[in-house]
């Protein structure tokens, strides 16, 4: 697999010895298309580790969520060693929910790989990241990944690959793309499928043909956008982004521009750091073109120029899409309150998701308007859902509820907009008509359905926003799990109308005390269950699912009766189903508008935001009264 020391290469790079020594790369794709997983084979290929160094499969993904789900949430920067070049490499996340962070990055690098997997082929999520790279001028390779699937058809995705390009009004040298086909898994690459290799060597060599040195002047004074926002808590504050001009130095005097040109603060670099393999190295300086961390800033946030002190002008900087949804988070109000997180207060809860918000530009944060919470704003439930999930592993208890789509008013007509989610559907043929009729009903628009390899159906539909909340879980139900959605932010749309979401009711706690396995056997023909014998409840909790629209309230702690009488059949063994579990995301979709989500360190819980069934009552007249 080491083939670095191949005299091809050096050859190559002596005939580059009159170019800068920096590539800077991005690799952008759909949720799991492959692109942390073709990082590790690209490390492990270049050298970057010692032949007998234990290495974590998806070295990229660091965070805790990150190993668990499988997926890539934050940006993150690592490089590369081919004889004298060095490639930086910034691997992004692929869920659409967190598109903010593929947007700031691509303002780093001077190309990018779009990885496209050989059968599923462009996707939702391909077209959003494609389509910022084309704007921003630049010239991706493309990379037909997971070439080694059985049902790979990667001819014909490449002729979806070009018809992308096309709609996305790609120029002339855009539409002129280099193709590679890989295996990241198995670590190797070609630019034909009847070649023979066993290794990467072909990708790396397009990169090097391919991608442009930074065009980046050291002779200017230096300056530097903030892409990327990092804490230490040794160094404090740190900036990771592009060196446009100049040479930083460390201890070098510098002043911090907003979008606006307005100086935020003077500040000197206290610590300069570059990127060798996954690791941070302390250097004194850097040059332009280069892709640092900068240490010693204190009020700094993402887009903000750092620059040399005869500096006049900010460095232009790329818009970030707004957030379509929101929800209220509050302090949690519950019976059991206290027993099992430490942070309760609203104030730590304030302080706690405003510093969110900084380091964050993708979401907002701001003041309930009815004074009862803080509103937190997104991209989608996932990334809310993280947020959410991140605070309650720190110890916070708080109350979450339902999410909703933030709408916008048009200026020149008046009109009320909402956004507007391309929504691409694969399931088995037999499932596509309940899709059509449930998809139909929340007032999607079908663009496009046609048959694909293995019996499946692919549909493409234009869908607003708040039709997707609460459906995903039901869209599982009616595909028998075999279903994949997904779903990314299109545009602002007139509004659509009204529509009919239908839930079934749900199975709500009349006491409180511990569930009993009795109870629940006796109770199971109600419904489904979401909890188990011996879990806590209290009034007002939601405890299941109801088999009818209506909810119903149950007593779950209710024991069976003890007596002297001994009879045949009396004790009979009880059997229970097991409850239904759901996950902080699918909670977040399933629950109405007047129910509320329980969040601690160690339970989930889902409850009615009014407690006493008295109250729900008087909400439920209010509201009646309002609709009429």
């Amino acid at each position: 697999m080491k083939w670095i020391d191949n005299p091809y290469l050096i050859v190559i790079i002596k005939n580059m010895d009159n170019t800068s020594k920096i590539r800077n790369i991005a690799i952008i794709a759909h949720v799991d298309h492959g692109k942390t997983t073709i990082i590790d084979s690209m490390l492990k290929q270049s050298g970057t580790f010692r032949e007998n160094q234990q290495v974590e499969v998806c070295v990229m993904d660091s965070g805790d969520l990150e190993k668990e789900r499988g997926i890539t949430i934050l940006a993150k920067c690592t490089s590369v060693k081919i004889g004298e070049i060095k490639i930086n490499i910034i691997d992004t996340p692929g869920h659409a929910d967190f598109g903010g962070e593929v947007e700031r990055v691509l303002s780093m690098v001077d190309s990018v790989l779009l990885l496209v997997d050989s059968f599923e082929g462009v996707m939702p999520q391909t077209k959003f990241v494609l389509s910022k790279a084309l704007k921003l001028g630049l010239k991706p390779i493309v990379v037909i990944n997971k070439i080694d699937k059985p049902e790979a058809r990667c001819k014909k995705v490449v002729d979806e690959v070009f018809d992308l390009f096309c709609t996305l009004d790609a120029n002339d040298e855009q539409l002129d793309f280099p193709i590679v086909y890989a295996s990241g898994r198995s670590g190797y690459a070609k630019l034909d499928l009847d070649e023979e290799s066993d290794n990467l060597k072909p990708l790396f060599d397009k990169i090097l043909e391919h991608v442009k040195e930074p065009q980046n002047s050291v002779d200017q004074p230096f300056s530097f956008l903030g892409t990327l926002l990092d804490a230490d808590p040794f160094v404090g504050r740190m900036l990771i982004g592009k060196i446009y001009g100049g040479i930083a130095k460390v201890n070098s005097p510098i002043k911090v521009l907003n979008r606006e040109g307005n100086i935020i603060e003077k500040v000197k670099i206290t610590k300069l750091f570059s990127f060798n393999g996954i690791t941070r190295v302390s250097v004194e300086q850097a040059v332009a073109g280069d892709i640092v961390m900068i240490a010693g800033i204190t009020k700094a946030s993402v887009s903000d120029t750092i620059c040399d002190e005869t500096v006049t002008e900010a460095i232009p900087s790329q818009p970030i899409d707004p957030p379509t949804i929101s929800i209220t988070i509050g302090v949690n109000t519950s019976p059991l309150v206290g027993q099992d997180g430490n942070k309760l207060t609203s104030t730590v809860l304030h302080d706690r998701l405003f510093k969110e918000a900084e380091y964050n530009v993708a979401i907002k944060v701001e003041e309930s308007s009815s004074k009862n919470g803080i509103e937190l704003s997104g991209r989608g439930e996932l990334q809310l859902g993280i947020i959410i999930e991140t605070m309650r592993r720190e110890g916070f208890e708080m109350s979450v509820g339902r999410p909703r789509v933030i709408f916008k008013k048009d200026q020149s007509t008046g009109k009320t907009l909402e956004p507007i989610e391309e929504t691409v559907i694969d399931v088995d043929s037999e499932y596509a008509g309940a899709v059509i009729k449930k998809l139909g009903i929340r007032r999607g628009e079908m663009q496009d359905m046609r048959e694909s390899a293995g019996g499946k159906t692919r549909i493409v539909f234009h869908i607003p926003s708040r039709g997707l909340i609460g459906y995903r879980s039901e869209f599982l139900n009616d595909t028998s799990g075999t279903g994949v959605l997904n779903s990314v932010f299109m545009s602002y749309q007139p509004y659509k109308g009204e529509f009919e979401q239908y839930r079934n009711g749900v199975l709500i706690s009349t006491t409180d005390g511990e569930a009993v396995g009795y109870a629940i056997f006796n109770l199971q023909d109600r419904g489904t269950m979401f909890i188990s014998p011996q879990d806590k409840v209290y009034v007002g909790m939601i405890v299941g699912e109801h088999n009818r629209d209506n909810d119903l309230e149950i007593n779950v702690t209710k024991g069976k009766q003890l007596t002297n009488v001994r009879a045949s059949g009396t004790d009979e063994a009880i059997r229970l189903v097991p409850p239904r579990a759901l996950t902080l995301e699918q909670m977040i979709s399933y629950i109405a508008e007047d129910e509320m989500i329980e969040v601690t360190p160690r339970f989930l819980r889902m409850r009615k935001a009014h407690l006493d069934p008295n109250e729900r009552k008087k909400y439920s007249r209010g509201k009646k009264d309002i609709i009429n």
